[in-house]
């Protein structure tokens, strides 16, 4: 199995989410992507986002991208 590949991109999905008193099956039904795609998405592990989904997911959460992603270079291990 080939290594993970390291990034310092962090997703505060739980935050915001934990914020808005809102579970990820709720998120996962006013936007319409899996709870699967989404867990991905919170846990870190996803490689990439779609600008369309960001954009569902902002609107649901009224937020915005950079309240959801940052970038911490220190956090490379």
């Amino acid at each position: 199995m080939a290594e993970e590949e390291l990034h310092s991109i962090r997703i505060h999905l739980d935050r915001i989410l934990a914020e808005r008193d809102m579970t990820l099956t709720e998120l996962s039904a006013q936007v319409g992507i899996t709870v699967v795609n989404l867990s991905v998405l919170k846990n870190g592990r996803a490689k990439a986002i779609r600008f369309s989904t960001l954009s569902r997911i902002c609107d649901v959460l009224q937020c915005q991208p950079g309240d959801l992603i940052t970038h911490d270079p220190a956090g490379l291990a």
